[in-house]
């Protein structure tokens, strides 16, 4: 199980979130970010230059809506990864 989080940094055009990461969790806390399953790293390396690029050029107007968007875009991309989100 990881824990997905990510970098929130405001910009002349609006907040971005960048840097995403996945930690090895025994603990998972979706208040805080989001947890996932994933088979191996190969997957988790796959996910990270998926989210990066989908949020590339995304900005947001404040760090509620941003996370609020990340977790949505987790949870409902297509083909999501083995297990998906972790309650």
């Amino acid at each position: 199980m990881y824990q997905l989080g990510w970098t929130t940094l405001p910009g002349l055009k609006g907040i971005n979130v960048s840097e995403f990461r996945l930690t090895p969790t025994g603990a998972p806390d979706n208040e805080r970010g989001v947890a996932m399953e994933f088979a191996d790293e190969c997957e988790c390396q796959a996910f990270l230059r998926e989210i990066e690029a989908a949020f590339a050029a995304r900005r947001f107007t404040n760090a509620a809506d941003a996370f609020d968007t990340v977790k949505a875009w987790t949870l409902e991309r297509p083909g999501g990864m083995r297990g998906g989100l972790v309650s």
